[in-house]
């Protein structure tokens, strides 16, 4: 397999320092919930007290739900919750990176990376695309479609969709012209290799600063944010329907990465710089990794993205959400069939009151 050849370079920085407030205590806590409601904004606060703190208090099934309830089921408010809560139990175990662990997890991570995109095999795999909609902020989503999709990607990076689903109803993937093109709505590529060149290529300069430790799916990882400015990720995103535009955008987030063997295991991104004039407001997606067969070589690819859109139609905004599954790996040229459970819908969620 060909090997992609590149200067590895050092990131240094430093870990911020922890505050000297003292830990959190569970009825503190729950004041910061109780003050939620009225003032959502404050949740951002809340995970940086709890990161820079700590907690000294135990974690219970009581306190997640409550947590929960009056975070609006924050996702980084459970997480940031769940590891202080490890800490309070295994303060040793779940110490935060010294500025050597973490410039050395990076240069590990982005040489053994770059080094994976390099050796990428060709291959085929089937999405299972779930697609919803909501009005933005409300997060009550509401079922659109559903798809099957099959992906072939070349080493060189040439992705080509066939369609061969919609809504339990097959296609005739001999016409399909690729990509999502007459299934219209929200698409999305580039999972398997282009935004993990985006992050780690050199050129890009991306600045990395350690946030967190995080248990991951039973591995312990490093929580790293990250920035590529405009000019350099050139992520491009594209309106279509009534109103067909492109622009280039930056590109920030989070990224995971495993303590022990320095691979991704999640990428969480967002779109930066978008024109103020352009129909989509904001553009992220989030990729969660896991080791796959193909041939009998193990490679570590994507197994679920989540790709949310809020757009803008006259005085009313919308998100739309892409879940997608990446099941059966194969080698290139393999034939990708429907099955029964591809085209099973989604559950409709409950309506929030």
């Amino acid at each position: 397999m060909k090997r992609l050849i590149t200067a590895i370079f050092v990131l240094c920085f430093s870990v911020a320092a922890f505050a000297q407030d003292p830990p959190i205590t569970q009825p503190e806590f729950v004041k910061m919930l109780n003050a939620v409601p009225s003032n959502p904004g404050i949740i951002a606060d809340i995970i940086t007290a709890i990161r820079k703190r700590g907690i000294n208090f135990v974690v219970t099934d009581g306190i997640r739900s409550y947590a929960r309830t009056k975070g609006a089921n924050d996702e980084e408010l459970k997480r940031a919750l769940d590891e202080a809560g490890r800490r309070q139990k295994d303060p040793a175990g779940a110490q935060p990176p010294s500025p050597k662990e973490s410039n050395d997890l990076l240069a590990k991570a982005t040489k053994k990376t770059l080094e994976a995109v390099g050796d990428m095999p060709d291959f085929v795999v089937k999405q299972q695309i779930q697609r919803s909609a909501a009005y933005a902020g409300t997060n009550n989503f509401r079922n659109l479609d559903r798809l099957v999709v099959a992906v072939s990607y070349r080493s060189n990076g040439d992705e080509n969709y066939k369609i061969l689903s919609m809504n339990g109803i097959l296609q005739n993937a001999a016409e399909s012209k690729g990509s999502y093109e007459e299934a219209g709505g929200t698409s999305s590529t580039g999972e398997f290799v282009t935004l993990l060149a985006t992050i780690f290529k050199p050129e890009s300069q991306t600045q990395f600063a350690p946030l967190d430790t995080d248990l991951l799916r039973g591995r312990k990882s490093i929580v790293f944010e990250f920035f590529v400015e405009k000019d350099r990720a050139k992520q491009m995103i594209t309106a279509s329907g009534t109103t067909s535009a492109s622009t280039i955008a930056g590109v920030k987030g989070r990224i995971w990465i495993d303590r022990e063997d320095a691979r991704v295991l999640r990428i969480e991104s967002e779109a930066t710089d978008i024109p103020a004039n352009f129909p989509i407001r904001t553009a992220r997606r989030n990729i969660d990794y896991a080791w796959v067969t193909i041939e009998e070589e193990k490679y570590l690819l994507p197994s679920v993205s989540d790709v949310r859109l809020t757009m803008r139609e006259s005085s009313k905004v919308f998100e739309t959400r892409n879940l997608i599954r990446f099941v059966n790996y194969q080698k290139y040229g393999s034939v990708v069939r429907v099955l029964d459970d591809d085209i099973k819908p989604e559950p409709e969620p409950p309506i929030k009151p």
